[in-house]
């Protein structure tokens, strides 16, 4: 029960009315024990200073930061972890005595948990499908793993070199391919062990709900044992994985992400271990069957 004790946690973006994190961190919290409570802030991006500087004046305990707000929240903190410093993009923002904000990157950690569990990706391909900021966060991570090779698919050849440029590394380079470029494209597609969607293609509430990222007749490329997964989570199965589902592919959704992204951010925001992953899952969860 919320009451003059209750701390404040909370979700900025535009729009947040879809999102799944108020009830699965409510749910850790009661389960902790913690009087706190985590709710959706809806902030456009010419307010956001404004709001950052409001939320600490009132001792806010933490901050998730969610499209279209990442990169220009990362400008506007005090102190970038180095991940975030690299990627440009936060996700997570902790207040800081001083003032202000320090702000991380949990998406990384999360996108790699459920990865783990399949296989060991060392010396293996991976395809990445869009180079936009959630793309960022997937390189950095799959760029751990000590793949063979890894390559970003864009539409745009000056995006995707710059998008390259910024965060290829000496000991992990990435490559490009471009959607035009449709025969690279199919021995990309055909080569990968991995391959992820980091577009809204697909998603519930997008324009292009029952699309598929890059079109139908590209995977017909695809391998055996070739994983999918896609960064969306609804509708569950997404087109796409439901295409993988029926080549009895292994398919991964985003829905994991969220979860371990969003409990790596309470144990920063808390300073706690314990905090309950299943808890935060089953809440989620129960919310996508309603």
């Amino acid at each position: 029960m919320i009451n003059g004790g209750t701390a404040l946690l909370g979700l900025l973006g535009d729009p947040v009315r879809h999102s799944l994190s108020p009830v699965m961190q409510n749910a850790a919290l009661e389960r902790m024990g913690l009087n706190w409570s985590y709710i959706p802030l809806p902030c456009e991006s010419r307010n956001l200073r404004e709001v950052l500087q409001g939320l600490h004046a009132v001792g806010c305990r933490g901050l998730n930061v969610t499209i279209p707000h990442k990169q220009n929240a990362a400008a506007l903190c005090d102190e970038l972890s180095p991940l975030a410093k690299r990627l440009g993009a936060v996700n997570t923002l902790i207040p800081l005595d001083s003032g202000g904000w320090r702000g991380t990157n949990t998406d990384v950690e999360g996108f790699l948990a459920p990865l783990e569990e399949v296989r060991d990706w060392q010396g293996r391909r991976a395809l990445v499908i869009g180079n936009g900021g959630s793309a960022r966060a997937v390189v950095a991570g799959l760029q751990t793993l000590g793949l063979q090779a890894l390559t970003v698919v864009g539409r745009r050849s000056e995006a995707l070199s710059s998008f390259i440029s910024e965060l290829s590394l000496e000991q992990s380079p990435v490559d490009g391919c471009l959607v035009s470029d449709q025969e690279a494209l199919q021995d990309q597609i055909r080569s990968s062990d991995l391959v992820i969607n980091t577009t809204p293609v697909g998603m519930a509430e997008h324009d292009d709900a029952d699309g598929l990222p890059l079109g139908l007749a590209v995977w017909n490329n695809l391998s055996d044992n070739t994983t999918l997964y896609d960064l969306i989570y609804t509708p569950r199965p997404t087109p796409w994985l439901a295409l993988g589902q029926k080549q009895g592919l292994h398919c991964i959704d985003g829905l994991e992400m969220l979860v371990q992204q969003g409990a790596a951010a309470l144990k920063l925001w808390s300073g706690r271990d314990d905090v309950p992953v299943d808890a935060m899952r089953a809440a989620a969860v129960s919310v996508l069957k309603l």
